[in-house]
């Protein structure tokens, strides 16, 4: 469990990584903590993503954060508490920083923010593996990080940087998504593998870790990213939407296995 000062608690701190960019880290992230929450978890996202921060515009986050006193309060949509650089930039602006800079973010994401009592923080970190990532590696124990990829080769073989770093870090693996699995034409029903299926749990299998589930292919989930209105919440019966759900299930059922005496405990 994760405590401060001001009393916030967090049980579970997860980052969604991946090795390469285009794989749908950040929609992964905002429909696993909808997930979550949906399942009667308390939930938070960090947006770990400085230099491209999404989650707010994906998640449909139309409210700010607020200062109390000298802690920020952040910002909750749909049962999720939201934290971003995207908060604090316009759309056109560019962040231009070196490593001493992230750190600082990411400790004030941490520190600075009355995240109150959760059971789940999802961070959703940028692609590969650089200073966001040694940052919050090194400033907190993480209960375990979920690698997003496609079943592309090209993906597949970056992601397993990502598995490599944290393991360089002492950080556990918690399993592995894929996304953008098979596309079923909706007119037809016909499948058609553009990215590949499989190669991710294949890889999860090399691992030695849990293979989490697979979202497929749709122009729904690119829809209702671009309109902030992630499918768990707007289309629950969605296949997408199921699918999600199911990741979530896989990952509170990995937590919920894990001995209390061996679970991160840590002060920030």
């Amino acid at each position: 469990m994760t405590t401060d000062e001001a009393g916030s608690s967090i049980h579970h701190v997860i980052p969604i990584a991946s090795g390469k960019g285009g794989v749908g880290k950040s929609t992964v992230t905002a429909n696993l903590a909808l997930a979550l929450a949906r399942q009667g978890a308390r939930v938070g996202v960090m947006d770990a993503d400085v230099y491209g921060p999404s989650i707010p515009t994906i998640l449909g986050v139309t409210s700010q954060p607020e200062m109390d006193g000298d802690r920020l309060v952040p910002a909750e949509h749909d049962g999720v508490k939201v934290m971003s650089m995207g908060f604090f930039m316009a759309p056109e602006q560019a962040v231009v920083w070196r490593g001493p800079m992230l750190h600082k973010t990411m400790q004030q994401f941490l520190n600075g923010v009355d995240w109150g009592a959760l059971d789940y923080l999802i961070v959703d970190l940028p692609p590969g593996t650089g200073d966001v990532q040694l940052s919050l590696c090194q400033s907190i124990p993480i209960a375990g990080a979920v690698i997003v990829s496609t079943s592309q080769d090209v993906a597949l073989n970056v992601a397993q940087k990502a598995v490599a770093m944290f393991r360089s870090l002492n950080a556990p693996i918690l399993g592995v998504v894929e996304n953008m699995s098979a596309y079923v034409c909706p007119g037809c029903g016909a499948h058609d593998d553009i990215f590949g299926t499989g190669g991710a749990e294949a890889l999860a299998g090399r691992l030695g870790v849990a293979f989490l589930g697979a979202v497929p292919l749709t122009a729904a989930v690119r829809r209702a990213s671009d309109e902030g209105k992630p499918l768990v919440v707007a289309a629950p019966d969605s296949a997408p939407a199921r699918a999600f759900a199911e990741i979530a299930r896989n990952i509170d059922t990995l937590m919920r296995r894990m001995e209390p005496d061996v679970r991160p405990q840590v002060t920030f």
